[in-house]
């Protein structure tokens, strides 16, 4: 969405927006009183990937729930990435009972919200408060967001009223003790990534942190790295994913992102937010093994390259 118009605009306030990531870099980083209620490295899996394997073979991941949770902490995850309830909380705090039954952790949990329309928008911040609350009591300490695309570019009132709502739910979760992580599709990164740049150049670090989903990022244009010197300090979380030839890859192994040089950085920054491997296919993925066994393959890899 959007075009590159405002990429000047940006390269002025990338000399501000540091100094401001410098001020928040312990609450993203594992520093703060936040990141002391989980573990550093934790890795688990999304659920977007089973889902797809299950479909696949006619079935409901939903219905084989307990199914997938204890084959993700036997493939030795720590936990799952599901999806926020937002029509009924209540079944967030399920979610996590579920997860601990099978010795697994509740920590990030992923949702979508339209925010770009005047008063719509705190609608969307009270429903997502309201769910976030359970969510926290019931042990997730992140809420990973996709503010929803409209079919067509946000005009720029469209992305200041965005950037206000998601202010506002950052303030909210954070008196909750929970960490907003924004992240992105395709698009955001439409045009330049105009709205993915606007909404992490026009929120507050404090308030707002980064679900950093290394190849949309990379396939909407720019670099793991390059992205990570200008936004690493503000990751809370993180989406891991492979292809090959531009097409994804069955499992997290060697390929088009070079994820050796991206595990360093996080080393370096000890930028110690937590991993979530998704797998997930599209036309032209090779699947030549079971959804278990790419699980088992993508983490090993995690921890052999990241060292988590």
């Amino acid at each position: 969405m959007g075009n590159e118009e405002l990429r000047v605009f940006f390269s002025r306030r990338q000399f501000l927006q540091a100094a401001l990531l410098a001020s928040a870099l312990p609450l993203f980083t594992g520093c703060s009183h936040l990141a002391g209620q989980r573990s550093k490295n934790l890795v688990g899996s999304g659920l977007y990937g089973w889902g797809q394997y299950y479909s696949r073979e006619g079935k409901d991941v939903n219905e084989h729930l307990d199914e997938v949770l204890a084959a993700v902490r036997d493939c030795g995850y720590e936990f799952l990435e599901g999806f926020v309830d937002l029509q009924h909380p209540e079944n967030n705090a399920r979610l996590a009972e579920r997860m601990r039954a099978k010795g697994l952790k509740p920590v990030c949990i992923y949702t979508t919200a339209s925010f770009h329309q005047q008063g719509k928008a705190d609608e969307s911040v009270e429903r997502i408060a309201k769910a976030a609350k359970v969510c926290g009591q019931a042990g997730f300490t992140i809420i990973d967001l996709n503010p929803s695309p409209i079919g067509r570019e946000k005009t720029e009132e469209e992305l200041k009223t965005q950037a206000v709502a998601l202010n506002k739910l950052g303030g909210e979760l954070r008196k909750m003790g929970l960490q907003l992580g924004i992240h992105n599709h395709m698009p955001e990164m439409a045009h330049g990534a105009r709205e993915f740049h606007f909404d992490m150049g026009q929120t507050d670090p404090k308030l707002v942190g980064f679900c950093y989903d290394v190849h949309w990022v990379y396939r909407g244009g720019i670099q793991p790295m390059d992205c990570l010197r200008q936004y690493g300090s503000r990751v809370v979380s993180w989406h891991i994913r492979q292809s090959r030839d531009g097409i994804w890859w069955e499992d997290v192994d060697t390929g088009d992102i070079d994820y050796g040089a991206v595990a360093k950085f996080a080393r370096q920054h000890d930028l110690t937010a937590p991993y979530s491997v998704e797998l997930a296919l599209e036309k032209g993925t090779k699947s030549t093994r079971s959804v278990v066994e790419n699980h088992k393959r993508s983490r090993e890899f995690m921890r052999t390259v990241f060292g988590c």
